[in-house]
């Protein structure tokens, strides 16, 4: 390990993507700690003291790495590309332009990361807005509470400033676009992945040294050693994949002969990722966020609560504290389906057994086409559903086992998602040491890897 290290800052070309990619982290971090021009620092460190809390505000403060609770120029984080690049994924299925743009390669590939950059600033300014109303006045409330009456502009809540707050953030989040990409086409590994990854890991050791200070060093030490546990399940299931062999047959060309060769498909396990954790997660925050704006009306002596307080009494005693049954049942359900949705989404059965025809290979002991297409839908409908388990089981059984070891402290509250952290992380860290690994062997250097 310590060889291969150093072999990695030997070569040049490798040491200066490297140190590039570094410093492009430094400067996001850096960005995630300046405020926004005009904030009330005391009404910041309010909105700290919620996020602790876990709920939206949790959610949001593990991919932003803190900068939303800091209302920093980073504070919307990359999640608006994020989110642009799914719609894009989800809309190319349905309109047969963005579909004729996927299949006309890197031309194609252009178009549609263009208008994924112009969806992003539309998705960033209308997050941005929405940000800049909802802690002008009340705010997220706290988990299980009710809002709370928070304001960052300090009673300052004009037009100029609204739209210096709006163009800030928006311009934080096209300047992370920008550097996400320069990190991919100058650096190491792929931009956006990585400055998630450094959003998620900065949060960490914050919270293991709040672990130990609320709940002492043994109950840390049990946590770290489930930390372990849970990185080496996902570093082999995400290595976990299902190779379908491909044979090509022999075709003459003129005087040579082309074909012959055997090849395979690499399905994944876990080919779906993070992403249905991340739409479920925001499913299940939708009626948190419409429960605090309803028109409620509490029950007064012997008249009873209108219909908007009896939801959000319903949705504050099952969603608000994330450990409830009927969150856990609601949001493995949500995991599992997305996870089916997104890998439909990704591998099309149809045009991968259409490719296999035109190009003159079939799978052995079945007939190409149509049957081709069932015999790949059914092994992908199988090896989906272990993936989905146990992403599902990454996300609720930490936080299950933490709610109940550490209750609602803020320490146990910020770990819920440590789990999904881990995830990241590790999908992050092993593709980008897989593409560190390349880069040695191509230049005659022992890499990580181990074949």
């Amino acid at each position: 390990m310590l060889s291969s290290m150093r072999n990695m800052f030997k070569v040049p070309d490798l040491r200066n993507k490297i140190l590039f990619t570094l410093l492009m982290m430094f400067l996001y971090r850096f960005g995630a700690h300046v405020p926004v021009p005009g904030i009330d620092v005391g009404a910041l460190q309010e909105l700290q003291r919620q996020a602790e809390n876990g709920g939206v505000l949790g959610f949001l403060r593990l991919f932003s790495g803190g900068a939303i609770t800091q209302f920093a120029v980073f504070a919307l984080g990359i999640m608006p590309y994020i989110t642009a690049s799914i719609i894009m994924q989800i809309l190319a299925v349905v309109i047969p332009k963005l579909e004729q743009w996927q299949q006309q390669g890197a031309v194609g590939q252009r178009k549609i990361t263009q208008w994924t950059r112009y969806l992003t600033i539309a998705i960033a300014i209308m997050q941005s807005t929405g940000l800049t109303f909802l802690f002008h006045n009340g705010g997220y409330g706290q988990a299980g509470g009710n809002p709370t009456n928070l304001d960052l502009f300090a009673g300052n809540f004009t037009i100029p400033r609204v739209l210096l707050v709006v163009l800030t953030l928006t311009s934080g989040t096209a300047l992370l676009m920008w550097m996400g990409e320069l990190i991919t086409q100058r650096g190491i590994g792929n931009g956006m992945s990585l400055l998630i990854f450094a959003s998620v890991v900065s949060q960490l050791p914050a919270n293991f040294a709040s672990v130990r200070a609320e709940s002492g060093t043994l109950v840390m030490l049990a946590i770290v050693a489930m930390f372990t546990v849970v990185l080496v399940a996902i570093v082999f299931m995400e290595q976990g994949q299902r190779r379908i062999p491909v044979q090509f047959a022999k075709r003459v060309v003129g005087r040579r002969m082309y074909g012959g060769q055997s090849t395979y498909i690499p399905l994944k396990v876990n080919s779906s990722g993070v992403i249905p954790i991340i739409f479920a997660s925001s499913v299940l925050y939708l009626p948190i966020i419409i429960s605090q704006v309803l028109p409620v009306n509490p029950p007064v002596g012997d008249r009873p609560g209108n219909w908007a307080y009896d939801v959000q009494q319903f949705i504050d005693k099952n969603f608000q504290g994330g450990g409830t049954a009927v969150y856990l049942l609601t949001y493995g359900v949500l995991i599992i389906g997305f996870a089916y949705f997104y890998t439909a989404i990704q591998f099309d059965p149809h045009r991968q057994a259409d490719q296999i025809r035109k190009q003159g290979g079939f799978i052995p002991g079945i007939r190409p086409g149509p049957q081709t297409e069932r015999y790949l839908g059914k092994i992908l409908n199988r090896i989906t559903l272990p993936g989905a388990l146990f992403i599902a089981a990454v996300a609720l059984i930490p936080a299950f086992i933490l709610g109940r070891t550490l209750g609602d402290s803020g320490s146990g509250q910020a770990l819920g998602f440590f789990g999904i952290s881990i995830l990241i992380a590790v999908g992050v860290a092993l593709e980008t040491m897989k593409q560190i690994d390349s880069q040695l062997m191509m230049r005659n250097y022992e890499g990580f890897l181990k074949s």
